[in-house]
This record gives C-alpha cells, structure tokens and sequence, in this order.
C-alpha cells in the first residue's frame, strides 16, 4: 500500500511539472509574439514609395545635406542606397541638429505626404543609429525632359555641360540669374537665386535654394557672377515643385573633356 501511494504521489508530481511547463511555455510564447508586435517594421524605399500618402512611415536613411532648423524642427535631403527622402520639419533639438552631419544614419518615423509633386516625410521623429553612407552624384543629364526623371527624386544628381540662357528681370531686362523667382529679390537680402541653363536646345530652370545654401556660399557667389553663354557642370539635389526644381550646391565651369 505504501508503495502505490508513493508512486501516486510520484506521477502526481510529474503531471505538476509538465503543467507548470506547458504554462511557462504559453507565457514565454505570449511575450515573444508581444515582443515582435512592438518591433519596428522599417520600410525599403520601395515599400515607403507604394505606401499611401498620410499614412505612417518609417524608413532608415542617411543625412546629405541639412536645409534649416527653427523652433525645434529641420528640413533634411537624406538618401540611402536605392533612393532618396525630403524629410520636411522633423521635430529636433539644436543639439541634436549639430549631430546630424552628412552620412549620418537615422531611423525616421512619419506621415508620407505630398505637396505641389514633392513627396516627402512630415511630421516626424528620429533617433541617430549606427551607420553611414554619402551618396555619389547620379548624373541625370540625359534624363532631363524624360518621364522617368520624376524617379530619382530627391537624390543628390549632376547636370553636365549645361548652357546658361538669359532670363527675363522684374524690368524686363535679360539678366543670367534673378533673385527670387520673378526677380522681385536684390542682392543683399539672402534671396533664392533662379537661373536658367539649356542642353540640346531644351531650357531648364534651377534654383540656389537659400535655406540650403546661403549668400555666404560658394554656389550661391558662383551663380552671382554667372554670364549668359556659360557652359557650366552642376550638382544637387533633385527637388520637386510643379514639375523638377533642382536644388543646386555646386556650379563650375565645364570640364573640357565635355
């Protein structure tokens, strides 16, 4: 009898412990499926380009260039390796903007959105991770009048060999560049610099953005003494405002060998 009630007592236990087990199992099982939930489902640039517009995005991407900060909030051209993001008022210390030199990796939480045909991350956050990377110019020359150009967007791009043409001042008068748009700008003011540049008898417009690059900059002192006639290189980023805007940084004279 003795014996029968030890082995009872025995398999009692065992069945004890595999339900303890089988519970700890669900539990452990519970956490991880809670721990995945949390996880953050960055998105590759394709993913973040079929997203819909104002819905929430996360993307990792690098810094390429810093447009401005006021009020806690920057304006970044950021690009990674398959394409590029306009990252529009993200909220930011000061601090935390001096950090984010050109390479600089960040993961960035937001609303895709969209305005006059610019795509771009609004509304968001960032955290600094490991990682770097600077993006070499894309020379989209032969893109220019192309469908197809629309699909580099935002990334940092060359323009070779391009003629400067004359536009038309706030006078009437031709000049090589204007400040503002409609040549309403003067020197002095830290306007936006326009100017007009042709290849293959087809003109284009660009922009010295001056937000991006001041009246202190060397783009913005090469365009100033710009002559119609020039055949300059150029580099920037491939903005977008009711059609392509480049935002240029760099102008130089045409190498020969073009």
């Amino acid at each position: 009898m003795k014996k029968f009630l030890a082995l009872l007592l025995a398999f009692m236990l065992v069945f004890a412990l595999v339900g303890c087990g089988d519970k700890n199992t669900d539990d452990d099982k519970k956490e991880e499926e809670q721990e995945n939930e949390n996880e953050v489902q960055v998105m590759s640039y394709d993913e973040y380009m079929a997203a819909e517009l104002d819905s929430e995005v996360v993307v990792e991407t690098y810094v390429q260039a810093k447009q401005a900060w006021a009020e806690d909030k920057a304006t970044l051209y950021t690009q990674d390796e398959n394409g590029a993001y306009f990252i529009y008022g993200m909220a930011c210390s000061e601090e935390d903007y001096e950090k984010l030199t050109v390479g600089t990796k960040i993961r960035v939480t937001g609303f895709k959105s969209e305005w006059a045909g610019e795509v771009e991350i609004i509304d968001a956050t960032f955290e600094i991770i490991e990682g770097n990377y600077v993006a070499e110019a894309l020379d989209v020359t032969s893109m220019l009048g192309a469908e197809d150009l629309i699909n580099h967007q935002n990334e940092f791009v060359s323009f070779k060999g391009m003629t400067i043409e004359a536009s038309t001042d706030a006078e009437g008068n031709e000049a090589a560049f204007l400040y503002n748009w409609d040549g309403s700008g003067e020197e002095g003011t830290n306007c936006d610099l326009y100017f007009n540049a042709s290849i293959d008898g087809q003109t284009y417009t660009f922009t010295v953005e001056s937000d991006l690059c001041d009246e202190s900059s060397d783009v913005y002192k090469a365009v100033q003494a710009l002559k119609v006639g020039d055949v300059v290189d150029m580099e920037g980023f491939l903005y977008w405002y009711e059609g392509v805007n480049p935002h240029i940084t760099s102008v130089t004279a045409a190498t020969e060998a073009e």
